[in-house]
């Protein structure tokens, strides 16, 4: 939908040479660049305010929040990988009620948006963690991660099955006023693009991928596996070809926006995903490996696109020659 000249979104735009504007089935989020941190790898926000100007990020987006909390799996759950890293977490978090009451007011006064993670194992528990937040003032959009286990389907995966994918995303659609809801799609499908049309059939606002890829590591000397849960998510740059490649399918397949998550550890990374047709992107791991990751890519951002000649990232993106 058109907005006239003097709209919230045309005056951030003016305001914010490097503005995103996520717009999808009449919804919509403004960031004021395209870096946004991924779930699960910046705490609650408030652990990396020693490390950068939270308020310089386009978002970000905190840990996954369950109804209620979670302690997460056995130790040990995290190992180090050739280029990237394997995690089994198991999404540990204090709860929605939790973070309402003591994280979300300290994250608020740094004026940067925020985007709540949901997780849930059944529809109704995604409906209710929508209903929840989306009432909350200090909550830009929501995200939701269908790589979740839906219990009452025997464990598969939301994000495996295009039907399921499509009802959950109506169904937090359906719980969330008028708020923007991001679908996080996991690469573990053997065709992310009917996923990705599904989500966007169910309403979505726009699509953040990858999410981690199933592996494992084991230790030889030991005769066992290095994660108490033997198989984790894998994620850093080892996982970057693979995201490109999802970015570039999905970004073909639909017309609502899409957010690049996988490897990005530059503005040189974060520029091939927007070339590939991104509008914006999640930095991960590169939050673990150097905890001042996400500002330095959004401080030379400009710098890299002046590198390359780049005057415009909306022009620029998608604009890979094949």
């Amino acid at each position: 939908m058109p907005h006239s000249a003097s709209s919230p979104t045309e005056k951030s735009a003016r305001k914010y040479p490097l503005g995103v504007d996520l717009q999808g089935n009449g919804r919509e989020l403004f960031l004021k660049n395209p870096v946004l941190t991924a779930s699960g790898t910046f705490g609650y926000g408030l652990e990396f305010a020693p490390f950068g100007e939270l308020s310089a990020l386009g978002g970000i987006i905190v840990k996954g929040l369950s109804l209620l909390p979670r302690e997460g799996n056995a130790m040990p759950r995290i190992a180090e990988t050739p280029c990237g890293m394997l995690n089994a977490i198991g999404l540990q978090n204090c709860g929605v009620q939790t973070f309402l009451k003591d994280k979300l007011p300290r994250l608020q006064k740094y004026g940067v948006p925020v985007i709540a993670n949901l997780y849930g194992t059944s529809t109704g528990e995604f409906a209710e963690l929508a209903r929840i937040l989306s009432a909350e003032q200090g909550i830009a959009a929501l995200e939701v991660n269908i790589s979740c286990p839906n219990v009452k389907e025997g464990g598969v995966a939301f994000g495996q099955n295009p039907k399921m994918a499509r009802e959950v995303t109506k169904a937090v659609m359906g719980a969330s006023g008028s708020m923007p809801v991001i679908v996080k799609l996991s690469p573990n499908v053997t065709d992310i693009v009917p996923v990705a049309k599904a989500c966007e059939e169910g309403g979505a606002t726009c699509l953040s991928l990858i999410n981690t890829l199933r592996g494992m590591a084991v230790d030889i000397a030991r005769r066992k596996p290095f994660l108490s849960t033997v198989i984790g998510g894998l994620s850093g740059p080892a996982i970057k070809p693979v995201a490109l490649r999802c970015v570039w399918e999905v970004a073909n397949a639909v017309s609502i926006p899409v957010i690049g998550v996988g490897g990005i550890l530059t503005a040189e990374d974060l520029l091939e995903f927007i070339l590939v047709g991104a509008h914006a992107v999640q930095i991960g791991t590169g939050n673990l490996l150097k905890p001042d990751t996400a500002f330095t890519v959004v401080a030379d951002l400009p710098r890299a696109m002046a590198r390359h000649g780049i005057d415009s990232l909306a022009e620029f993106r998608h604009s890979l020659e094949v």
